[in-house]
């Protein structure tokens, strides 16, 4: 029981220190990566880096794709600022470092079970079709708007019909009566209509505004609705400012749950067979 308890207290501790950048691409930062995994000299863990990087190149993969040279401002005391080096690390990244860790560390090899499994959910992903995909951003964004609205409550949110709007406002520019209007769907069902795009923007809108809330710690109505509305449109700009179609443009897709009902209607045909 306590070796569980030990392995899903570091397992929420890399998912806790993983970011999001603008693109809503994740990555974790070498420094913060360090000390979850046991090392507590930046000499030390830059050796493993620099195994890690070598087993990249030697897998005939561009080291610079998943290992980012990024530097950083730190306090170093008396309010004084000093640059250091870091590193910008995607998934794969993180699971080579995994590998070329220190075996002896108990980190290291919860770390090399918990990237080893992130990277094949990732690569299943990227394999799977669009309504597979579909389906997976669809129950992400309904796990995460429940964590929004449990976030928002405790923040003091009362009116969460003018709260869930302002994403709305930011992200499509409309209210979303507007929307449902605009896409000519049934009131309540825009995001069981909307595709891989459209979804995957709604998620970066509610996973940025709920980390936004509790990192600032925003409290109240006006200052929580404020937030929600200004993260949906750093997303909306985000959108214009890389050519793509904004949300509100995007056509309305099938019922997500008649794309339920085939998969599993497949699956039994399959178990027949």
């Amino acid at each position: 029981m306590a070796k569980e308890v030990i392995i899903n207290s570091l397992n929420k501790n890399f998912e806790s220190i993983r970011k999001l950048d603008e693109n809503g691409i994740e990555y974790w930062e070498a420094r913060e990566l360090m000390s979850a995994l046991g090392y507590d000299r930046w000499e030390n863990f830059e050796k493993v880096i620099e195994k890690a990087k070598k087993a990249c190149f030697g897998a005939n993969q561009e080291i610079e794709n998943h290992f980012r040279d990024v530097r950083k401002m730190v306090e170093v005391g008396s309010n004084t600022m000093r640059q250091v080096k870091d590193w910008k690390l995607d998934r794969y990244a993180c699971y080579l470092i995994a590998q070329n860790g220190d075996p002896k560390k108990q980190q290291i090899a919860i770390a090399q079970t918990y990237f080893a499994i992130q990277t094949r959910k990732h690569e299943i992903f990227e394999q799977a079709s669009e309504v597979e995909k579909r389906l997976f951003i669809r129950g992400q964004v309904t796990e995460h708007n429940k964590k929004l609205f449990s976030t928002a409550k405790k923040a003091g949110v009362t009116k969460f019909g003018s709260f869930n709007d302002a994403g709305y406002q930011g992200l499509y520019g409309m209210n979303l009566a507007e929307i449902e209007d605009k896409k000519q769907i049934k009131k309540g069902q825009l995001l069981d209509r909307a595709g891989t795009t459209e979804l995957a923007a709604n998620l970066f809108r509610i996973t940025q505004t709920d980390e936004k809330i509790k990192n600032d710690k925003i409290k109240g109505d006006r200052d929580a609705t404020q937030t929600h509305f200004m993260i949906g449109g750093k997303v909306r700009q985000t959108i214009k400012d890389i050519g793509g179609t904004l949300p509100e443009n995007l056509e309305p897709e099938r019922h997500i749950k008649e794309l339920k009902k085939e998969k599993q209607e497949a699956l039994k045909e399959k178990k027949i067979s």
